[in-house]
This record gives structure tokens, C-alpha cells and sequence, in this order.
């Protein structure tokens, strides 16, 4: 039987690996072209980014060169994750004890002292005060193969966690609030044109939408609150109904899968009241459609898109803040288009996601924080309404 024999910076290395992946929730990152380092990332942890580094830093030409290859590694993560600063702690297993290794604005250097020699026990204070128990849940009396089995069995056991609830996150689901969403809107639709006949497909009787529950001021200071929520179910012709049915569809099955139905339809009928909050306090006009509440739902999709930005980093820069930008544009370039209702709806859509959470993502801190945001706001936009 043969025996595996292991370098001891080898088993230092494989330690740390273990304690930062399966007690930090810190995730391997895949970078091309570096040799004898391992780079992880928890976008939640005391550090972005932990970098293990076993080359050898003799001198200071060497040093330069290591932080211009983690600074260069670095503006790529930046711009992949949509992220704008990214610390990072620097690991050094193989440096000159003579050498003066100082940090940089976001590079924090720390020195594993005698990592050959077997028996780690991480001394460095930049390391323990970010990580107090690293010593504590380290294996420290694993060695050799029985080090190997220990490590492997930790590391696939998280890994399958992580990868069941990913799947519970994006697999396919059955949609139902959208679609019944939609089907409320063209029955409304379809009561509108029953007042009035074919006009009601190419114009709006302003009178008609009233007394179906289209938002407007004077109305809601009557104490017709309710306006808040039915005028998202009215429409101004065909048009303005098919091109809305047609973003709620993409976006809401897309908020529904993520997010789940019930937050979904929390986060739709908030993103519509916010909107219709903020048209009222700031447009004389009367207000109808589901835009506010769909412009919510990308407001939704940009908070899921922080979270799980570094698989949704792309699509945050290229596709969700460009159409979030285009269609904001439109809305003040275009006539008769009510863009606080969208405005609201965006910010309300991205408050009470926050409120009510990404599950496996946010932290009780962020979501009492949505919740106070969300309170504020309502409160600020009722008091320009029904007290200024």
C-alpha cells in the first residue's frame, strides 16, 4: 500500500482553504494565468477577497509586481461583480522576513510565520482580527491522506448545499400571480370597452377610467385610497395595454421565479402604490396603467441582481440599468407619460424587495433597513398629499 506524502506548506495551505470555505462561506475563484495562489470571494465576508500566496517574495522588485498582479485581478472582479471597491487580504506564505511589507489603500498584506514546520497556528493581528476563531477551526491534527478526506468531504458537503439552494433559486417554477395579474388587466380592459364601445381601444374617456378607480389627488384626499392599488388595472388604449402586458410578462415571470410568488405579489402591489404615491404628490394629472408597478419590478431585479452579482454582474451592467436608464429617458421625451408613477415604482420596487429579503442572501440589518426606507417614503409622499 503506498503513502501519500504531502509538502507541510501543502497541508498549510489546504487548511486555510478548508477554514475559509467550509466556516467563512468564501467561494474558489477561477483566475487564468497565476501560479501557486488560491483566490477566494465572499462578497459578505470582513474581506472580498483572501488570497493565498506560496511564491516566493524575496525583495521589493517582487512585492511590486505581486501587488500589480492583485491589483490587476482585481479590476477585472470589479467589473465583472458591478462592484467599486474590492479589499482584499494578501496571504504571504514564502516572504523575507527582512522584507517591509506595508498595506495598500485596499490590499492588506499578512505573513504566515513557519509554514513548513507543521504545526500552524495563524499569530498574524490582521488575520485574527478579521477572523478571531480561524485557530479554533483550523485541522490542526489532520495531516496526510487523513487530511485530504477531511477536506474533500467538507468542502462537497458545502458545495452541495450551496448548489440545492441555487437550484431552488433559478429552476423553473409555475407562474401564477403574473398570469393572473394579466388576466385581471384585460378584463378591465375589456370593462372600459363596454362603457366605451371601440373608442376605448385607441384613446382614454377620462370620465370612464374614474369611475373604474384610475389615481388622481383630489380624489385620493377624499379618502378614495383605494385608487392606489386599482389604477395599475386600467390602460389608455391597446397599445399602452399590449406593451405593458408584454414587460409584465418577461419581468414578472422573471420576479416570481426568483424572488417566489407571494414576495412577488407583495413587491408588485407595493411597487404600484409607491408609484401611485409619488404621481399624486407631484403630477396634477390623472394616472392608469401597471407601468409603475412593472418599473418596481425591475427595481426588484436590480436589489436579486446585487446579491447574486457574481453570476448577474454582466446583466446588471449590459441589460437591467441600461433598460431601467432608456425607459426613464422615454418617459420624459414622450407626452402624456407619467414618470413619477415610474420613478416610484422603481424605488419602491427596490425598497420593499429589501424589506422583504433574498432568501440564503440578505441579512436581518438589511432588511429592517428596507422596511424603515419603505416607511419613510410612504410617509413623506401622504404627508405632500393629504397635509401640505
Amino acid at each position: 500500500m503506498s503513502t501519500i506524502l504531502m509538502d507541510k506548506k501543502e497541508e498549510t495551505i489546504m487548511k486555510l482553504v478548508h477554514y475559509f470555505i467550509t466556516e467563512e462561506n468564501y467561494n474558489p475563484i477561477i483566475v487564468n494565468g497565476v501560479k501557486d495562489e488560491i483566490w477566494l470571494e465572499n462578497s459578505d465576508g470582513p474581506y472580498r477577497i483572501v488570497r493565498i500566496n506560496s511564491n516566493n517574495i524575496f525583495n521589493e522588485e517582487q512585492l511590486n509586481y505581486d501587488y500589480y498582479k492583485i491589483n490587476s485581478i482585481v479590476k477585472q472582479i470589479k467589473k465583472k461583480t458591478f462592484s467599486f471597491r474590492v479589499n482584499t487580504l494578501n496571504i504571504l506564505l514564502n516572504v523575507n522576513e527582512d522584507l517591509n511589507v506595508e498595506a495598500t489603500k485596499n490590499i492588506q498584506p499578512a505573513i504566515i510565520v513557519n509554514p513548513e514546520d507543521g504545526n500552524l497556528n495563524v499569530t498574524d493581528k490582521n488575520i485574527l482580527e478579521a477572523f478571531p476563531n480561524i485557530n479554533e477551526k483550523l485541522l490542526a491534527n489532520r495531516t496526510g491522506v487523513d487530511l485530504i478526506i477531511n477536506v474533500t468531504k467538507d468542502i462537497n458537503e458545502k458545495t452541495e448545499k450551496e448548489n440545492k439552494s441555487f437550484e431552488r433559486t433559478f429552476k423553473p417554477k409555475k407562474i401564477i400571480f403574473t398570469h393572473l395579474i394579466m388576466a385581471i388587466c384585460f378584463i378591465m380592459f375589456g370593462v372600459t370597452a363596454l362603457f366605451d364601445g371601440l373608442d376605448a381601444l385607441l384613446s382614454v374617456n377620462t370620465v370612464t377610467v374614474l369611475k373604474l378607480g384610475a389615481n388622481w389627488a383630489p380624489l385620493l384626499k377624499g379618502g378614495e385610497v383605494w385608487r392606489l392599488i386599482s389604477y395599475m388595472f386600467l390602460h389608455a388604449g391597446i397599445i399602452h395595454l399590449m406593451i405593458n402586458m408584454y414587460s409584465l410578462l418577461i419581468l414578472g415571470t422573471q420576479t416570481e421565479t426568483f424572488i417566489g410568488k407571494w414576495k412577488f405579489l407583495v413587491i408588485y402591489l407595493v411597487s404600484g402604490i409607491c408609484g401611485g404615491l409619488m404621481s399624486s404628490a407631484l403630477d396634477p394629472n390623472v394616472s392608469i396603467g401597471a407601468s409603475g408597478a412593472i418599473f418596481g419590478l425591475t427595481g426588484s431585479l436590480l436589489y436579486f441582481g446585487y446579491h447574486y452579482r457574481n453570476y448577474l454582474g454582466a446583466a446588471l451592467r449590459n441589460q437591467i440599468i441600461p433598460v431601467i436608464i432608456i425607459n426613464l429617458l422615454i418617459g420624459y421625451m414622450t407626452p402624456n407619460i407619467d414618470n413619477w408613477c415610474h420613478i416610484g415604482g422603481l424605488i419602491g420596487g427596490f425598497l420593499i424587495t429589501m424589506a422583504v429579503g433574498v432568501d440564503g442572501k440578505s441579512k436581518p440589518s438589511e432588511r429592517i433597513n428596507g422596511a424603515i426606507c419603505l416607511l419613510l417614503y410612504v410617509g413623506f409622499f401622504t404627508y405632500l398629499i393629504f397635509f401640505r
